[in-house]
């Protein structure tokens, strides 16, 4: 995802300067101010509100002018514990508003430990501008104290790079950072500022966002049309149609588009790990999530589907499972705005190269023409098949007599806060998370690509910066809880309220469970029940709410407490200890080979007639739904 634009260091940067700016303002006369100046000057003018840091030597100069500017009110830090930290709440932040995150960080050490952040945010596709300090010009490549090539090290994980030797170029690098992070495929841009450049005062003249002509760099967001009536045609013909849905429709808020198209063609429709919430889980087209810990119904849908539409989505190894068997007797139509993706793991009858939002509104306007004759009755075969797959196999919630199981705590707090904002930490707990919570777009955050343990806890200060009026919830387990825990400290220092759920099962979860599937039952290192901290303890050491529940009695009210606490909260939930997650699909098996069910996938007989409308079970001989009176 890398963009070849000219290197910031280049001889023919100063000559690019003129092509790359095409406008600035022209009522602000130049004025002597420091690069540190600039820098959040620029940030302002492009709408940041937020900068999640932490100070060090290299960065002062820029937390020296920072102290001003916080002081109009204009611009707000918050200070996190670990600049880990500060990378994820940066991404949680872009992930809940579908803006550019920024992050702050200083050289050598404060920079590496960014890294990780960095690595998750371009794995996911999350917008970003980090900022990190640097030791002065004349001593980069010395080895000098704090030292780091962060440019070197992170050019793998971002979009593009820049190394600031000039404050004169600081407007128009931040103006083209905040251009190339949010446009075509999004990602993180890095930013390092040498600590002489941030002192060095010069004639600042501003650089408006928007006003950046990058040659090169010119994404394609509008789909070619003969394409489009490509997979127009391909939809008309099609009886077992499914619609595979990932991160690019999230990220091109193309939700009502999807459901439109759904609605109208009567496919259902499955998500990836990324793309939940791009489609309303309570619809009687949706299937859920697909892939390793998918819904059954789902990996059964994609098996025999005769078409996929591939909607902002990568074909990754954790949704196809065996890639030659994924689909195998279907077309593919693919829709992403990133070429590089389109035919990167199977090759599709139909490429569409586009944003996701824009080609799904060309191609139901084609629809919509009256050209295009479509038969909303073609699918009620196969979506009579997939509701008898549902019925057949639902996920279980298991109610065992002497342990709450960790389905259960997923349950409750989606029935009590159906309509918040929720973080995941990785491992069994988030595939659960993602199994029965129901959100919206955007409300669903998390670590897909790297799997970042430590990611919730961080990403929810973030999103609940961003939100202060809405529920943010953390959906965590007891061994990444602890990667990130002192992000408690930023979550008291500025009251927010972040409530987060430690679904404590005393292992890294879903280590154990390969080690009990795969690696005959060699539980290596893997049991964290030795040295877990008391938590109601360790939320009085931080000033905040710590709540324990190791009864099922006591579930309901606990999270109705930690819900209406005015501040941040962590309730520790006691499950049981061996629960897995199943479905799963074993490595290297096709996804209709899931541990956890009949090994036999139910025969297509059907004996009963599933509303298109409503989803109701009829008699094969009703021609009306019972429910809600649809012709069948």
């Amino acid at each position: 995802m890398t963009v070849s634009l000219p290197s910031p260091t280049s001889p023919s940067q100063t000559e690019q300067h003129t092509q790359s700016v095409s406008s600035t303002s022209s009522d602000v006369f130049p004025k002597r101010v420091t690069g540190g100046s600039a820098l959040l000057d620029s940030l302002l003018r492009h709408g940041v509100e937020y900068i999640f840091g932490y100070p060090g030597g290299a960065i002062l100069p820029i937390y020296d002018d920072l102290y001003k500017v916080e002081a109009t009110g204009s611009i707000k830090h918050i200070l996190v514990r670990h600049e880990q930290g500060a990378a994820h709440a940066a991404d949680g932040y872009a992930r809940a508003t579908g803006k550019v995150g920024v992050c702050f960080g200083t050289s050598g050490p404060g920079a590496t430990n960014l890294v990780t952040g960095i690595a998750t945010a371009y794995m996911d596709s999350i917008p970003m501008v980090i900022v990190t300090g640097q030791v002065p010009r004349k001593m980069i490549g010395t080895d000098a104290f704090q030292e780091t090539d962060i440019y070197g090290i992170t050019l793998p994980i971002v979009k593009h790079s820049y190394v600031v030797r000039d404050p004169a170029d600081m407007a128009r690098i931040v103006a083209e950072a905040f251009h190339i992070a949010s446009t075509g495929r999004p990602g993180p841009v890095l930013i390092d500022v040498p600590k002489d450049v941030a002192f060095e005062e010069f004639d600042y003249v501003p650089v408006e966002p928007g006003t950046v002509k990058l040659p090169g760099y010119r994404p394609t967001v509008k789909g070619n049309p003969r394409q489009i009536n490509a997979a127009i045609q391909l939809i008309q013909e099609s009886r077992r149609p499914l619609l595979y849905v990932g991160g690019g429709a999230i990220a091109s808020n193309a939700h009502t588009e999807i459901q439109e198209l759904a609605e109208l063609c009567q496919i259902p429709v499955t998500t990836t790990l990324m793309g939940i919430g791009a489609f309303d889980e309570h619809h009687p087209l949706s299937l859920g999530m697909l892939g390793m810990h998918g819904t059954a119904y789902a990996n059964f849908a994609v098996t025999d589907c005769d078409l996929l539409i591939c909607v902002g989505a990568r074909f990754d190894d954790r949704v196809t499972g065996k890639l030659d068997e994924f689909a195998s007797r279907a077309k593919v139509i693919h829709i992403d705005i990133d070429p590089a993706e389109v035919g990167k793991n199977r090759v599709p009858e139909v490429p569409i190269v586009g944003d996701v939002r824009k080609v799904l509104i060309d191609l139901l306007h084609r629809c919509k023409q009256g050209k295009v004759k479509l038969n909303p009755n073609q699918t009620s075969e196969w979506l009579n098949l997939i509701n008898r797959w549902r019925e057949e196999y639902p996920l279980v919630v298991p109610q065992h007599p002497d342990s709450i199981s960790p389905q259960e705590v997923i349950v409750e707090v989606a029935h009590q806060a159906p309509h918040a904002f929720y973080t995941t930490d990785v491992g069994q707990h988030q595939m659960w998370a993602a199994q029965f919570l129901k959100n919206g777009p955007r409300r669903w955050i998390s670590s897909a690509g790297l799997g970042t343990m430590g990611f919730g806890l961080p990403a929810a200060i973030g999103a609940k910066v961003a939100f202060p009026d809405e529920q943010v919830v953390c959906i965590s387990g007891d061994a990444s809880f602890q990667m990130c825990l002192q992000e408690l400290g930023t979550a008291a220092q500025y009251g927010i309220g972040v409530k987060t759920i430690i679904v404590n099962n005393g292992w890294q979860g879903m280590v154990r469970q390969w080690q009990q599937a795969f690696h005959g039952e060699r539980y290596s290192c893997s049991n964290m029940e030795v040295g877990m901290p008391d938590i109601e303890l360790l939320a009085q050491a931080y000033g905040i709410k710590g709540i324990i529940v190791t009864k099922r009695e006591q579930l309901q009210d606990a999270i109705a407490q930690m819900l209406a606490h005015n501040g941040p909260v962590i309730l520790d939930v006691h499950v049981t200890k061996d629960e897995n997650c199943y479905p799963m699909v074993a490595p290297g098996k096709s996804n209709a080979q899931m541990i956890g069910l009949p090994k036999q996938p139910p025969k297509a007989n059907i004996e009963a007639v599933y509303c298109s409308h409503c989803g109701t079970k009829n008699a094969s001989n009703h021609n009306f739904c019972s429910e809600c009176g649809t012709k069948l």
